[in-house]
């Protein structure tokens, strides 16, 4: 059997101040209050969770059923679905989440697309996903058939074929190849940015280090070695 991390991801059974800060950073770009919004791959619901303080419409489609019942015992609104098919009519959402999940769907190209019709005109989606240029592949690796979860290092840097077979079950996106992606979609780019981790998990362990690398690498996401951080941030809207 294939753990569960590799083939959905790690969906934050808490929340965290890394995740914290990424809502933030979406607040300044994407209007919330009072907006019909969809939060697509959203685990137990953490983010349906928060952003339900900023508009009581919210919802949360989740592949896995374990997680959507688990968080629908204690958050309302959300459903089984997978993103290539989501089961909403043309022009229903303001707003749609995916956080970290479109490296983890069967076909990113339908999502997106299917993102684009629920949302409606003038709609913004929020997008963040694996940046190719990070030093560590974050979902682990399979090296034959056993499958080794955890931060490797210089994997995203290796060559495609290579890249692959290492990790069959998340892609990583290029700036290029994702914005041929959205483009393809039908949505375009208001905003094309970069976010470095939240070390959360460092700073549960070791405070000081965990504060020391925020301080450090948080400047860097408005540098030019901001494309080296974690995870592409993007914000698009219906065209």
């Amino acid at each position: 059997m294939v753990d569960k991390r590799a083939s959905l991801g790690h969906p934050s059974q808490i929340w965290t101040r890394g995740l914290e800060r990424r809502l933030e950073m979406m607040r300044r770009e994407v209007p919330l209050e009072g907006k019909r919004i969809l939060d697509i791959g959203c685990g137990v619901g953490a983010f349906v969770r928060r952003l339900r303080e900023f508009s009581q419409d919210v919802y949360g489609v989740d592949i896995d059923e374990e997680r959507v019942r688990e968080g629908a015992a204690q958050v309302p609104n959300l459903a089984l679905s997978v993103g290539e098919y989501l089961p909403f009519a043309d022009d229903t959402f303001d707003v749609a989440l995916l956080h970290e999940v479109i490296e983890h769907v069967t076909d990113d190209l339908v999502t997106l697309r299917e993102v684009r019709r629920v949302l409606r005109p003038n709609g913004r989606a929020v997008v963040f996903c694996p940046n190719r240029l990070y030093p560590f592949e974050t979902h682990g690796v399979f090296l034959g058939r056993r499958y080794v979860f955890g931060n490797v290092p210089l994997v995203n840097w290796l060559p495609d074929v290579i890249r692959n077979r290492l990790v069959p079950h998340a892609r990583a996106y290029t700036h290029a190849g994702l914005q041929r992606l959205y483009r393809r979609a039908g949505l375009r780019a208001r905003l094309h940015a970069y976010v470095f981790p939240g070390f959360d998990h460092v700073t549960a362990r070791r405070k000081l280090v965990g504060k020391a690398l925020r301080i450090a690498l948080y400047p860097l996401e408005r540098t030019p070695l901001r494309i080296f951080g974690l995870s592409h941030f993007v914000v698009l809207e219906k065209v």
